[in-house]
Formats: structure tokens, sequence, C-alpha cells
């Protein structure tokens, strides 16, 4: 079983790398890094980055996961390769391009563009917001699935993650204490569907909400409380159509011996119990 570490970043591709950047930065409120070769580096956290911009198709999106080290990269190509999944070992300037020593990269059952690092670098320098968002750091994604059935098989038969709840087919799954790092909804393709911050409080929820409202972001959800996760949260719209998330007050789950995944409807009230309805597709029946 390949033991996935964290969750380290998302890249993705867009048409305009300064627009993106300047959304990045005067609206989600990221720290602004070097641009090298073409990509843009953002800081949440005391990563080196988490989320890197390049030129290139809005629909390439990969997910980078931290393994423990070389050995442990070494064994889950192999793990990986023995489920009929091609893998590539990343080039010394791919590395460098991610600010890693060593990654491979495959698709998951659905397409879904999955890295595994190790040797991750952190910033040199103390997370210095370009806002005051209130991020406190990069948490989790929502990637799209075209079976989650056999989608949830791979992330918790071969690799270590745990479901912490069910809305419907879509799982939720965790890889270390947090509720979840990683949520499967369904959909026709695949790619990221959300990119999730997590804030200090709720005022700074609810701030931001102001603060989009004011600016002219397009906001998807929210304010509202999942019934799952019990984290306040405000989605709204990137650039090249993404999502973003800020939440905050997360569920932590400390008994793995003793705790038991629930099930939700796939309805309104199972992402939202305040009745904030979604204007998300993978979110809509």
């Amino acid at each position: 079983m390949i033991n996935l570490a964290d969750i380290r970043y998302v890249r993705m591709g867009t048409h305009d790398v300064d627009a993106a950047t300047r959304y990045a930065t005067s609206i989600l409120g990221l720290e602004c890094g070097p641009c090298e070769n073409g990509t843009q580096y953002l800081r949440s956290d005391a990563r080196d980055h988490t989320l890197a911009y390049f030129q290139g198709d809005p629909r390439d999106h990969s997910v980078g996961f931290d393994v423990s080290d070389a050995s442990a990269l070494e064994a889950a190509a192999a793990e990986i390769d023995a489920h009929n999944l091609p893998v590539r070992w990343g080039s010394r300037a791919e590395c460098e391009a991610r600010h890693i020593e060593r990654f491979i990269h495959f698709s998951d059952p659905s397409g879904n563009g999955i890295e595994l690092v190790y040797g991750a670098r952190d910033g040199e320098t103390p997370y210095r917001a370009s806002r005051d968002a209130g991020i406190t750091g990069f948490s989790h994604i929502g990637l799209r699935t075209t079976d989650a059935v056999r989608d949830e098989a791979f992330w918790t038969r071969v690799c270590n993650a745990r479901v912490s709840d069910r809305i419907g087919p879509a799982p939720l799954l965790r890889i270390d204490a947090v509720h979840h790092k990683l949520a499967l909804f369904p959909s026709t393709y695949a790619g990221v569907q959300h990119v999730n911050h997590q804030v200090a409080g709720v005022d700074d929820v609810m701030r931001a909400y102001y603060f989009l409202r004011e600016r002219g972001v397009r906001i998807v959800f929210g304010p509202g409380r999942h019934p799952t996760s019990s984290a306040i949260f405000l989605y709204f719209e990137g650039p090249d159509g993404m999502v973003y998330e800020y939440s905050t007050g997360v569920r932590m789950i400390e008994d793995e011996a003793g705790y038991v995944p629930r099930q939700f409807p796939f309805e309104p009230a199972s992402f939202c119990m305040w009745g904030s309805r979604p204007d998300i597709p993978e979110f809509r029946s």
C-alpha cells in the first residue's frame, strides 16, 4: 500500500499566467513567489509553494502528494505499475520545475494527473499573505471521478486513504486526522474540481464573503456549514472556471479504529446544513 503523507501542491495550466497571478494575490490572498520559465509559484503556508500556474491548457491539472523517502517512491512506482497504470519518472528539469528531489507521474483510473514526490522544499521565509484573508494553509482538493466506486477502491486499497463520509456516491477521504484531504465527485471528465484553503475562523469566511461580492467575484456556494466535516465554508469562482474554497473548523478524526463512515444522501442538505444551495454542477443531483 502506498502511504501518502500529505497533499503538497496543485499545478494548473492557464492561458493567461499574469491574470491568474493577479487573482491569486489580490483576490485569493496567496503570497506571490518566483516566476520561472513561465510557471508562477504561489504560497499559502510554510511550503515552498502550494499552487503553480503555468502557460498551457486550463484542463491540464496535476496534484502532488508527499511520500516519505526515495525507497517509498520506488515502491509506489512498482505498486502503481502493477495495477496497469503507466508510471513516468520526472526528468531533472521537471523536478527543478516542481522544487523537489524526485517524483513520479501517473493518471488515476479517471485520468486525473497525480504526482508522488519526495524531497519537496519548504519556504526560506515565513509565509506572507498578499492580503489579509486569514489563510492558514492549503488543505484539500476535490477531484472529478467518472466512476466513484472504482476510484474510491484505488485510493483506499492501492493508497492509504480512508473514507470519512460519503455524500451519495462521493467519498470524502482522509490521509491523516483531517476529515478529508481529497474528495471524489462524479463527473463526465477528469480534473481538479475545487481547491481548498483553510482560514483561521468564521470571521475570515464572512469578511471574504463581503470582500468578494464587492469585487464582483462569483460566489457559487455559501456561506454555509458542511454536515460531514463540520467546516464553515465559502466557494467562489477563479480563473478558467476553477472553484476555490475557504473553510474553517474542519473535523479531526483521531479514533481510527472506532470511526465508522457515515452515508449522506446526495441532496443540498448534505452539502450545507444551513440551507445554502450550491451553484456547482458536481454538487447538484
